[in-house]
């Protein structure tokens, strides 16, 4: 099968559901492709399967995690994002690997940096509390050089502000700051929805 088959028939799978727990091997298997299109489709398909069969999937999340550490700034955005998502399905699946997540809030390569703030906010979203001492790490991140970093990191506040209000409080007036002052419309109007998130 040519790579162009190959991601086609993934396409497919992406949205037949009913299949996705019986091909979990064979997607897994996919992540030794010589290809690195094919290898980053596996890896996000992994990651929507984890999300709804993360017990499915714990035997390849040591693999799917080994893509953090790859050269391929792809690469490493479409491990983060799995794990992510893996995570809100079951985070003691990931447990292992939250930690070392944190240090993509400084990679080089801005999708990435963002794409640790959107599995943050997948894993939040069921798993609240181990953000609790984290903040300050999203709140450098509202000062993000690239917009699209900027437009994503005001979505943690929200998620958590509407779990654990107080957890965002002490980043309100920078928050607010910034829904005054940015450039970016998006950003402004992000940081107004976590201010709000966290004063219900």
């Amino acid at each position: 099968m040519s790579e162009s088959e190959l991601y086609k028939a993934l396409g497919a799978l992406t949205k037949d559901r009913d299949r996705w727990e019986e091909r979990i091997p064979y997607v897994s298997s996919l992540l030794t492709h010589e290809s690195v299109k094919i290898q980053a489709k596996a890896l996000w398909l992994l990651g929507e399967m984890g999300l709804v069969y993360p017990l499915s999937v714990r035997s390849s999340v040591p693999v799917i995690a080994s893509f953090c550490d790859s050269p391929t700034p792809l690469l490493r955005e479409r491990a983060i994002n799995a794990l992510g998502r893996i995570g809100r399905g079951s985070y003691p699946v990931i447990e292992r690997y939250w930690t070392n997540l944190f240090r993509f809030a400084s990679d080089e390569a801005a999708q990435v940096r963002l794409s640790f703030i959107w599995a943050s906010e997948n894993i939040a979203t069921n798993t609240p509390d181990i953000y609790e001492h984290h903040m300050p790490v999203f709140a450098a991140l509202l000062r993000d050089a690239d917009d699209k970093v900027r437009m994503e990191a005001p979505e943690i506040f929200r998620v958590l502000g509407k779990r654990r209000p107080a957890f965002v409080e002490p980043y309100v007036e920078q928050l607010r700051s910034i829904s005054e002052t940015d450039a970016n419309r998006v950003v402004r109007i992000h940081c107004l929805g976590a201010i709000k998130a966290a004063s219900k």
